[in-house]
């Protein structure tokens, strides 16, 4: 019974954090992941796992999804995540062997290990895992110290904002009295100061990151400039939360349409669904949730479904966003087919206190479930006991 448990809890926080802005972990092979780490002068992070192991699971569940993690690792890694026992990442295994699961690399782009962790861990500590593990490669370069005793060399202060940056530290002040001493920005310096210090979309610097993107992309890589535009933005929206200051949140909007304007109908629909839910507006969340749903996800059955979830996550009570959210989890359950998306389609009929409805979809979701699908359907079991409450 314990384990059953434990599965039904997996399988719920696996769908509670299906929307989260997580990591976006490369897909390419382990080569083709060291090249784009030596372009990007990135560490690699990765999390070597077993398709078998709990922890791991939990890892993939709970904490790659988590939405600081997933802003700091993007910003600062190339993440990667490898089966160890799969054939096809034999000759990985035996260079990077590994005693249990998780173990949690990080590795230069020369593939040495810089540290490595064996064990799972939760979201605070992968974070603060993985400024160590970019300590550990600054060559023990003391730069606050540094700084405050005046060294002003133009590469030290680059590679001091930098560090900041990685640290998660604010940088804009050091960037911004460094760009105010240089009569040309467009030098291959300036150009990389500019990118590496645009860290909020509502800055000077970034101002300067647009005006000079041309450049900038050209030395540096197009998708190195829609990185930083990205990452930007979401610390302006960030803000915006945190001083309930709605101004913020359109300039974020409207820096990042200029920046990126192929994505910045779906990127201010995210950003408005984040914003509003921070601040309990289920009204404007709701509107923005149909925007995204009419112009970009459609009656894509899986990023319908997500949706949905993101839905249940940000407004779990409100009745307005219930009965919207039976209705697109309806359309992704019968036209996507899978039992997890009419579990979804239950559980918004549950809220609502229709558990007639619910038993109907539940049972409907059983019949739909793979013969070895033991955790589904052990989930399913568990929910249709939960509305007579035998759970």
């Amino acid at each position: 019974m314990k384990k059953i448990l434990t599965v039904i809890v997996l399988l719920a926080a696996s769908l509670s954090m299906a929307q989260a802005q997580g990591i976006e972990f490369f897909h390419g092979s382990w080569p083709e992941a060291l090249e784009k780490a030596k372009a990007e002068q990135k560490l690699i992070f990765v999390d070597a796992y077993a398709s078998w192991c709990g922890p791991c699971k939990k890892m993939a569940s709970s904490v790659f999804p988590d939405p600081a993690v997933g802003d700091y690792f993007n910003a600062n890694f190339i993440a990667l995540k490898i089966d160890m026992e799969k054939p096809e990442n034999a000759e990985f295994a035996g260079k990077y062997p590994v005693r249990a699961y998780p173990t949690l690399y990080f590795i230069d782009a020369e593939g040495k290990v810089v540290t490595k962790n064996v064990g799972a861990m939760g979201a605070e500590q992968l974070v603060e895992f993985g400024k160590k593990a970019l300590g550990a490669t600054d060559n023990a370069v003391d730069y606050e110290k540094g700084y405050a005793e005046g060294n002003r060399d133009p590469q030290f202060l680059y590679d001091y904002v930098r560090w900041l940056n990685r640290q998660g530290k604010p940088s804009l002040k050091v960037t911004n009295e460094y760009l105010n001493t240089q009569k040309d920005l467009t030098t291959p310096l300036n150009l990389k100061f500019i990118l590496e210090g645009a860290t909020e979309a509502d800055s000077r610097v970034f101002d300067l990151l647009l005006k000079h993107r041309e450049a900038i992309a050209k030395q540096e890589g197009v998708e190195k400039v829609n990185s930083r535009i990205e990452l930007a933005a979401k610390n302006t929206i960030k803000k915006a939360i945190e001083y309930r200051n709605e101004a913020l949140l359109q300039e974020a909007k409207s820096k990042y349409a200029q920046g990126r304007p192929e994505r910045a109908k779906a990127f201010g629909y995210e950003a408005d669904m984040q914003y509003y839910a921070a601040v309990k507006d289920p009204k404007n969340y709701l509107k923005a949730a149909s925007g995204l749903r009419k112009d970009e996800v459609k009656n894509n059955a899986a990023q319908l479904h997500d949706l949905v979830v993101k839905l249940l996550r940000a407004f779990p009570e409100d009745e307005k966003v219930l009965e919207v959210a039976e209705k697109w989890a309806q359309t992704a359950a019968e036209t996507g087919g899978l039992p997890e998306y009419y579990m979804t389609w239950a559980d918004t009929l549950k809220r609502q206190g229709k558990k007639d409805e619910a038993l109907k979809v539940a049972t409907k979701a059983k019949t739909l479930v793979g013969e070895q699908d033991n955790g589904m359907k052990a989930r399913i079991d568990y929910f249709i006991r939960s509305l007579d409450g035998r759970s």
